[in-house]
């Protein structure tokens, strides 16, 4: 598959599909809310400057290099907006159990994940407009696709801030009953999202295939850029071993899960982008592990000198 192609390919769904894709964010957000305690951003009132200088790395850090890293690698404009959908996401949870798994600081991984996802729900559909207006193949592509900007503005805030509001609420008021339902309406929200991207996968997966090659390269350079950025960006903010890693992870770390289902309900199911966040997704599972490795092996190297 060519670029061009791969450019023009687009992944429609029916209307029941884009209505549970929808009904996917939302309860995802309210999941994600209803975990949110006053602990969990601890670090906002000790530790100002690594809280801050962790979510600027995460929200405007990232997304800045990933236009760089695209006017070099010089992708297909859909592959280039990929990218940056990815970077304007928020972190997930995945980034707090690596963060365990690689012996970082677990708290300061939890207390930005949790302030990135409050940001997020009001940052992130203008974050996406933002820099895909600097990239200008991107811009041309959504001129091309006759996007309208602010339409997707406001629709894409309200999916995920009314949720995020009504969750956070609802845990305020309702503790007990929010930390019940947390985990199993979160693992409904996702296999709502899992059951339509695996039916969109399986539609177009001949084209996708052809097109790997177009896909993988941007894929690893922006994941590898990415952690590169973080741990940059912990030694810079002066932070300890541990915390640089909890950085590496939560700028590493992108939630692929919602930059699919943007793409795919937002964006007019623009082919390359969703492949790339659906392949993002997989990535970093397997680089996480990775630095995961890396990091243990360090520490046991560290430990016998000792």
């Amino acid at each position: 598959m060519d670029a061009e192609t791969l450019d023009q390919l687009t992944i429609a769904l029916d209307q029941g599909a884009q209505t549970m894709l929808a009904a996917a964010i939302v309860i995802m957000m309210f999941a994600i809310a209803l975990g949110l305690k006053p602990e969990h951003f601890a670090f906002l009132r000790t530790h100002k400057r690594l809280f801050f200088g962790g979510l600027t790395a995460q929200l405007i850090g990232l997304p800045l290099m990933t236009v760089a890293l695209a006017a070099i690698l010089s992708p297909p404009p859909s592959i280039a907006l990929g990218m940056i959908v990815v970077a304007a996401c928020p972190g997930g949870n995945v980034s707090n159990f690596m963060t365990w798994g690689a012996r970082g600081d677990t708290a300061y991984s939890v207390s930005l994940t949790a302030g990135s996802s409050v940001i997020a729900a009001l940052w992130t559909p203008a974050a996406i407009l933002l820099w895909s207006e600097l990239y200008p193949p991107t811009a041309d592509l959504l001129d091309t696709i006759e996007f309208n900007r602010i339409s997707f503005v406001i629709q894409t805030t309200l999916m995920l801030a009314a949720p995020l509001g009504l969750g956070m609420l609802a845990a305020h008021r309702f503790p007990g009953a929010a930390e019940k339902i947390r985990k199993p309406l979160g693992l409904f929200g996702g296999g709502i999202l899992a059951v339509v991207i695996i039916q969109g996968v399986a539609d177009f997966w001949p084209i996708l295939v052809a097109g790997w090659m177009l896909i993988a390269i941007p894929v690893i350079a922006h994941n590898a850029c990415a952690f590169a950025l973080g741990a940059a960006t912990g030694r810079l903010l002066g932070a300890n071993e541990a915390r640089r890693r909890s950085l590496t992870f939560e700028v590493g770390i992108q939630n692929a899960g919602l930059a699919v289902v943007l793409l795919l309900a937002q964006l007019k199911g623009l082919g390359g982008a969703a492949a790339i966040a659906a392949a993002w997704g997989v990535w970093h599972f397997f680089s996480g592990g990775v630095m995961i490795t890396l990091f243990r092996t360090l520490d046991a190297r560290k430990a016998k000198h000792l």
